[in-house]
């Protein structure tokens, strides 16, 4: 599954979008404000290194209009 094996989706948690424990959106948000991933990780400590890297790569993918099936919990 393209390796996204952190991102999950379930229409009962948080609207339904996609999340590494917060969603997928709020990290690349954090990314494109500037924010280093020492300092994302930092404000969210349950954070890892991977999930970042996920959630950028997801976000790349959707721009690219690919469909993406994600594991829903």
């Amino acid at each position: 599954m393209l390796g996204l094996d952190r991102i999950t989706h379930n229409p009962q948690v948080m609207g339904g979008k996609a999340c590494i424990r917060v969603t997928a959106g709020m990290i690349v948000r954090q990314v494109a404000a500037g924010h280093t991933q020492e300092e994302i990780l930092s404000a969210y400590p349950y954070l890892e290194r991977e999930d970042i890297a996920q959630a950028l790569q997801y976000a790349a993918l959707m721009m690219e209009e690919r469909s993406i099936e994600l594991t829903e919990v």
